[in-house]
């Protein structure tokens, strides 16, 4: 039968894939153009080089010579093609029906997901900043069918067509010469004198596939719906462990964060694809001559948000000291978990800051994974075994123990302070507002290393002039200051 009529296709088509699957910066100096090769001849220009006269096709020696600062390279078609899969994968953020169309075509079902993204036109938004994001610059179409939507990107439609007669008159008006047809079809079509597909469409049915093949002529029903266009989807892998080779060495770790953010944003789509969320994940640096360094990432709480990810990865790699050049990344998602999907709120909220999971990453990024911990109370009296320190983010249980009044932080070790007439002094005489509280306690650890040992102690809370409150305690070797109240 026919086309679904509620299915709807965005294709993404990417032009300049051949140079933008080879790039490591988003951009290049101003005036200098860039070109891919393959036996001699330019296969693919971006616009600089265009502005200057070179095109497809043309000899390499000619295109030199109209930009003699020209930037080549041999075109490399399995970086192209792990780059389309890629974005398959990236795509998952908003569809879980994805379908390849190579060798520079990716096709988006999108009709049932509209309402998600508030539509069509916010979708696409959305889609063509997350292609621009990565270095990618699309052009696109949404059409009711996949090889007319196809079609109308290649042309570069930029449109939102929902239904057939629309379709039908936009395919209409397109050149013969767009779709890949054999070269024998085309050199038919141009002998007829036929221009456009909507020429095509008025010839008599048997004279057209006599002369055209039939080949032609289905594509031609598949385009305008008449006939169901089968195509398989693409296989998400069970498993997220994708690598991207550099098409040249990197020697400063900063470099390599716009390289990487391809495979976050792929991680990313998996991870809403699967309905999963990764806790840790692992970005392996392979260098020529050296062992390979493996960069962890670790998530205070699970996360699905490539944008989050990235910014933890910017954050290492900016104190990371590469020991040889870098050839090839490989991102491998270590722990992941399933999530259910987020409610949406009835009334609008405004939109939350980073949060306090993601501020801890960051800081453990900086400062190192042992500075930044959380604490879990102990059952022991004494103040130095009370706590333990504890990863970000774990629960800590309900203290034991009656905590009383204590300071929530201690000095690293009990501070000597002095005694005046009887009385201890930090920054004057201290006036004790509690009676003593005796902590006797540790003999069974007496001796081991680190261990505090058997302690006896009288506990206060004091005063100093200047109105901070202090806890003190008095033994056998005089006064000491142990914490401050807030």
């Amino acid at each position: 039968g026919p086309a679904n009529p509620t299915m709807l296709w965005l294709a993404l088509h990417f032009p300049w894939l051949p140079i933008e699957a080879q790039c490591l910066k988003p951009s290049f100096p101003e005036g200098q153009g860039r070109a891919v090769v393959t036996r001699g001849r330019v296969a693919a220009c971006d616009s600089v080089a265009a502005a200057a006269g070179v095109q497809p096709g043309q000899r390499l020696s000619t295109a030199l010579g109209l930009a003699p600062g020209l930037q080549v390279s041999e075109r490399d078609g399995p970086r192209e093609v792990a780059a389309l899969e890629h974005l398959a994968c990236w795509a998952g953020h908003f569809t879980p029906q994805v379908s390849l169309a190579p060798p520079a075509t990716l096709l988006l079902e999108i009709g049932g997901c509209l309402r998600l993204f508030g539509g069509a036109d916010a979708l696409v938004t959305q889609a063509l900043a997350g292609a621009r994001e990565q270095g990618y610059v699309p052009a696109w179409a949404v059409a009711p069918t996949p090889l007319g939507a196809t079609w109308l990107a290649w042309q570069g439609l930029a449109r939102v067509i929902n239904d057939a007669a629309t379709l039908h008159a936009a395919l209409a008006s397109l050149p013969c010469d767009l779709p890949a047809w054999p070269a024998e079809a085309q050199a038919r079509l141009h002998s007829f004198g036929l221009a456009t597909l909507g020429d095509v469409r008025r010839l008599p049915g048997a004279a057209a596939r006599r002369r055209l093949g039939e080949a032609v002529m289905a594509e031609l029903a598949r385009a305008w719906g008449e006939a169901p266009d089968l195509r398989p989807f693409f296989r998400f892998p069970e498993r997220f462990a994708q690598s991207l080779e550099l098409p040249a060495r990197v020697e400063h770790a900063e470099a390599l964060a716009f390289a990487a953010q391809r495979l976050l944003a792929a991680l990313a789509g998996w991870l809403r694809h699967r309905q999963l969320a990764v806790r840790a994940c692992r970005l392996l640096l392979t260098h020529d001559d050296a062992p390979s360094t493996a960069l962890p990432l670790q998530l205070a709480e699970p996360t699905a948000d490539g944008d989050r990810l990235l910014r933890l990865l910017r954050e290492h790699l900016a104190r990371l000291a590469l020991p040889a050049p870098v050839e090839t990344l490989t991102l491998a998602a270590d722990d992941v978990e399933p999530v259910a999907p987020a409610s949406r709120d009835l009334f609008d909220r405004p939109a939350a800051g980073e949060g306090a999971p993601a501020c801890l990453e960051r800081l453990r990024a900086r400062l190192g994974e042992a500075a930044v911990h959380g604490i879990a109370a102990c059952p022991d009296h004494r103040p130095e075994a009370a706590s333990q320190p504890r990863p970000p983010g774990e629960a800590s249980a309900r203290p034991p123990l009656p905590p009383g009044h204590r300071p929530l932080w201690l000095l690293p070790a009990p501070q000597a302070i002095a005694e005046e007439g009887g009385r201890p002094t930090w920054g004057g005489p201290l006036q004790l507002l509690t009676r003593a509280e005796r902590i006797e306690s540790g003999w069974w650890d007496g001796g081991e290393a680190d261990a505090p040992g058997d302690l006896r102690r009288d506990y206060f809370i004091a005063r100093n002039p200047q109105g901070r409150t202090l806890w003190i305690f008095r033994d056998r070797e005089g006064w000491f200051l142990h914490g401050h109240f807030a």
